[in-house]
């Protein structure tokens, strides 16, 4: 159990509940969190009083005392982690579902089956990814964890945040309004192997962009989705991809790699930065509505948090 400090609000695009039904209410939502371990009767890996990180797995088995947007919350060993001083709860707090659901997209065999990296990240390999919505906390996420993995990350962002994506790790960055993006990313993946596309993003408008890219550059690679798409085509058919995935007991050697022994040091040594920057909506859970009515109002390269 964690004694929660912060809790991320999640954009409501990207929210599961938008295609997962629960079981009853009422319901309390949220699912990242950082905080203090403050009991572990049967777990051996955290102490007491410990600084941790963790993705709350509250959906699938429709168990508020799993939510976030509490002061005490049970998690899982398996995704949650141990987090230095020099990081802040509120800062930490953006990492938990964007972390589990880009090493979904990675390093699961149904997905894009990458090598898991070291903390101290791989060499490169030669091979090159396009990550579609750089500036997300997805985008962000899967950015840093690709480069870890050796690979050449090529992303989109608006014009504004191509400092910021460049600075967790993309090696080349185009701006997605641009009439020349299709253009520009297939010179930027010519010569390099391609292994597929990420769309952090994966609404109607990026879904159909990545098709017009991979059109244009008659790749049959795979492309991964936060979201389910219901309108595949012959080269564009997303591979849906989820958070959750690493809570199940098949794919627990991708969330050992990342969680356990890839997240506590990264974070230790820089590799891996909590981006883009919390901005703390308030105190208290008197605050998470508010923070919620923030984020509608459409936030750019910021993830609204609270402060428990």
């Amino acid at each position: 159990m964690t004694q929660n400090q912060a809790a991320w609000i999640i954009d409501s695009k990207a929210h599961p509940f938008r295609y997962m039904m629960l079981l009853g209410w009422p319901f309390i939502l949220g699912t990242d969190v950082a905080g203090l371990v403050v009991m572990n009767p049967c777990v051996t890996y955290f102490t007491e009083g410990q600084r941790v990180v963790a993705y709350c797995h509250n959906v699938g088995p429709n168990d508020a005392a799993h939510s976030g947007f509490q002061l005490y919350t049970l998690v899982k060993e398996i995704t949650a982690a141990g987090i230095p001083d020099s990081i802040s709860f509120e800062e930490v707090a953006v990492l938990p579902q964007a972390l589990s659901t880009a090493a979904a997209g990675l390093f699961l065999e149904a997905s894009l089956n990458l090598p898991l990296p070291p903390a101290t990240g791989l060499k490169p390999t030669g091979k090159s990814i396009l990550i579609w919505g750089g500036a997300s906390s997805v985008g962000a996420t899967t950015i840093q964890l690709a480069d870890a993995a050796g690979l050449t990350v090529i992303t989109t962002a608006s014009a504004h945040n191509h400092e910021l994506v460049k600075s967790v790790g993309a090696n080349a960055v185009f701006d997605y309004k641009s009439p020349t993006v299709v253009k520009d990313v297939a010179s930027a993946v010519a010569n390099t192997n391609f292994v597929g596309v990420f769309d952090a993003i994966s609404e109607t408008a990026s879904s159909e962009m990545v098709r017009t890219n991979l059109d244009q550059l008659k790749a049959d690679v795979r492309t991964i989705s936060a979201l389910p798409y219901d309108k595949p085509t012959e080269r564009s058919a997303p591979v849906f991809i989820s958070s959750n995935f690493l809570t199940y007991d098949s794919n627990k050697h991708v969330a050992d790699g990342i969680w356990k022994d890839f997240l506590s040091k990264a974070l230790e040594n820089g590799r891996l930065k909590p981006k883009p920057d919390p901005e703390v909506a308030g105190k208290g859970l008197e605050e998470i509505q508010g923070a919620v009515d923030m984020l509608k109002k459409c936030v750019s390269a910021k993830k609204i948090v609270v402060t428990l």
